[in-house]
């Protein structure tokens, strides 16, 4: 059994309700959207076996893994996760699939409308909207339940070194979870600390 991996790092996740945990992310490569704003070059990869990936990420004294992407349901399973039931196994997803069990904790930052939301889930732990100064995410009440809901204001200067927040965006976000406050805002502040 292999995997077609990105990259393997070690850092801090930088948004969301698990902001400032460490752990460990596995990023797998491909994706089925392309995203415009899209900060990861997921094309990229080499195939590694559980047994490889094990061995690599158990230099990390964190018990919590991201599976990250790219898409990460395109080629996480059931089977794949059982290798790694000992771990605090997270997602973070464009929602275009259901995710498999051995997830203990889901985000979803939707690529897709919220019919498809709906059908392949009946809760998330957060969604985490990316959000520019021309868009605005769906009613609440129109979306799966969630624990959280975030707005994540989309940085100019996509190669990781250039990483800067668009102001414009941010004020955007600002303002609306001001006039809604069942949203919240999430900084992605791995790129303000340019951390990986």
């Amino acid at each position: 059994m292999q995997l077609k991996v990105n990259e393997i790092f070690y850092s801090l996740q930088g948004e969301g309700a698990n902001m400032g945990k460490a752990a460990i992310f596995i990023r797998l490569s491909n994706c089925n959207r392309n995203c415009w704003f899209c900060d990861t070059e997921w094309q990229s990869g080499l195939e590694k076996t559980i047994e490889e990936i094990r061995q690599e990420i158990a230099a990390y004294p964190s018990q919590m893994i991201i599976w990250t992407g790219g898409e990460p349901t395109l080629q996480l399973n059931e089977e794949v996760l059982a290798h790694f039931s000992d771990y605090y196994n997270c997602i973070e997803t464009n929602g275009t699939n259901p995710v498999p069990k051995g997830i203990d904790y889901i985000t979803c930052s939707p690529k897709v409308g919220v019919e498809t939301l709906n059908k392949n889930f009946s809760f998330v732990n957060e969604f985490r909207y990316p959000i520019d100064k021309n868009t605005a995410p769906p009613a609440i009440e129109d979306l799966p339940k969630a624990d959280n809901y975030f707005l994540s204001p989309i940085f100019t200067g996509l190669e990781k070194e250039r990483h800067e927040l668009n102001s414009e965006n941010v004020e955007y976000c600002i303002d609306f979870v001001r006039k809604h406050p069942q949203w919240r805002l999430s900084l992605q502040i791995h790129k303000l600390l340019k951390i990986q």
